[in-house]
């Protein structure tokens, strides 16, 4: 009952012109964002996060989290009208959406896939809602070793859930390696500075994510040279409901959709793997399952209702325990602790208009962006109609803009060209960079984490196994890192083929 008096006080919170207003500016630039395949949900909210230095924490987070909203609804657009994913978790809903387009039913999958988004985002801020708040007042109990443990856990399973490990703990090292730089927190020595002083203040993650996501997929739009061609789309009230009118009988796999997203935003799953693995298990379950990839309405919600609930359960360990669980809470973790905000179980108790106003936007953006995509869809296909030559320079300077204005320094826009051609060259070589800016943002804290503990147990190791709590979510960290080589060894002695990986957005 205390959930429910927060939850519409969160809404007393949000009911202003102004955040509402905010509310609606990011549903419509997530949807610029999602339909542009140079660009996406946490490309945007990086470029874009140095606009909202000036404003609340709390308008600030409604307008970012909303950017991410849209651009997870609009990433079915390009992916079912032009065949072209406009986010990675949207090359799922190619299989089905693209066939469907071609047979002149591009409206009746649209609708789907936008209904099927805000089915699995209900469902996950519902969860958030009634859950959150019992994690964090479960993690009041933490100290050094636990909240170490967590981290440990964070980081082990993107490598227990990636499609190649090696990769990730590469991209894992790397981010761990630049979350050094700077000065230390402990001891107040200087690590990796190499004498710079613009190193003195260290690698700022903003500065990192705006080239490795903005810049790189720039970069690698630009040399694949991206042409639009696509079908044409009409959405009006009678097909979406004739179109919500077959829904029912797909009430099982929304449902089964939703909880498979919901956990895997939990876990560092991440809404691509959601997706795929909702597809496949849709198409597992199914009757016809034979037909899918032939133009199936069910091909098309399985996946979207996937993605929209792990991208909207990826903010429940964010909030709660300080720790993201997708590239887009890594970005939005890092904003918080920009406006000051401490996130993890304290953000309930200190903050609770920032918290409740954030979860009582999700109910209210969801709704919202339905109805911006069903009545806007041929307004926004039209922006694939530019040329991409005139649009990768403007996203290019906004970044420039974006980079420069974290704090003023010409030293951030080189940077950012460095970690873009590092985005590009990971992108080519196929390497995951969520593990590496979730090191970023979490490596120094995990290392003071770290440091506190073993100095707390006189350097005894066994801090970590020393009750119930730790030892448990340390044994759980360990079953991740290790289980790529559990599953190997599991498939040689049964003599099949090690099962192919999921992959991390």
């Amino acid at each position: 009952m205390e959930d429910l008096f927060n939850l519409f006080h969160g809404f007393a919170v949000i009911f202003s012109w102004y955040n509402l207003g905010m509310m609606a500016i990011g549903l419509i630039l997530g949807v610029i964002v999602g339909v542009l395949p140079g660009l996406g949900g946490p490309n945007g909210v990086a470029i874009l996060l140095p606009l909202t230095f000036t404003m609340n924490p709390t308008s600030a987070i409604v307008m970012l989290s909303c950017i991410y909203w849209g651009s997870l609804f609009a990433g079915a657009i390009t992916s079912i009208l032009f065949n072209i994913p406009g986010e990675s978790h949207s090359v799922a809903t190619t299989f089905d959406g693209y066939p469907l387009a071609q047979q002149g039913r591009a409206g009746e999958a649209l609708t789907a896939s936008f209904t099927g988004s805000f089915v699995g985002a209900f469902f996950s801020v519902v969860l958030i809602t009634f859950l959150a708040p019992l994690v964090a007042k479960f993690a009041l109990k933490f100290g050094p070793p636990e909240f170490f443990a967590v981290y440990f856990l964070s980081f082990a399973s993107f490598i227990g859930t990636g499609r190649d490990p090696f990769k990730t703990m590469i991209t894992l090292m790397i981010g761990f390696g630049l979350a050094q730089i700077g000065m230390d927190s402990v001891s107040g020595q200087l690590r990796l500075t190499f004498g710079s002083s613009e190193l003195l203040r260290g690698i700022d993650f903003l500065i990192a994510v705006i080239g490795l996501f903005g810049l790189g997929e720039i970069l690698l739009s630009m040399e694949e040279g991206l042409k639009f061609e696509g079908k044409e789309a009409k959405i009006n009230v009678k097909v979406v409901w004739h179109t919500w009118k077959k829904l029912p009988q797909y009430w099982a796999t929304l449902l089964r959709s939703s909880a498979i997203g919901a956990w895997m935003g939990i876990t560092p799953g991440g809404a691509t793997s959601a997706s795929f693995m909702g597809y496949g298990i849709a198409k597992r379950f199914s009757k016809n399952s034979h037909k899918f990839g032939t133009g199936k309405l069910e091909g098309v919600l399985a996946p979207e209702t996937a993605a929209h609930a792990s991208g909207c359960a990826a903010l429940l360990p964010m909030m709660a325990l300080g720790i993201p669980g997708s590239a887009t809470a890594a970005v939005l973790l890092g904003g918080l602790m920009i406006w000051g905000l401490q996130p993890g179980p304290l953000l309930f108790i200190e903050q609770k208009d920032f918290v409740w106003g954030l979860i009582a936007s999700m109910y209210l953006s969801n709704i919202v962006g339905l109805i911006i995509v069903l009545t806007t869809v041929p307004l926004f296909a039209a922006i694939l109609r530019i040329p991409f030559s005139i649009i990768a320079p403007v996203i290019v300077v906004v970044c420039a803009i974006g980079a420069y204005s974290v704090n003023n320094a010409m030293f951030n826009i080189w940077a950012m060209l460095v970690f873009g051609v590092i985005g590009y060259i990971f992108k080519k070589l196929d390497y995951p960079l969520a593990p590496l800016v979730l090191a970023l943002v979490l490596g120094d804290r995990a290392e003071v984490a770290f440091r506190q503990a073993i100095l707390g147990s006189q350097g005894a190791m066994s801090i970590f196994f020393s009750n119930m709590l730790v030892s448990g979510i340390m044994t759980f960290g360990l079953l991740m890192l290790f289980w790529p080589a559990i599953t190997l060894g599991w498939s040689k002695i049964r003599g099949t083929e090690p099962p192919e990986g999921r992959k991390t957005d």
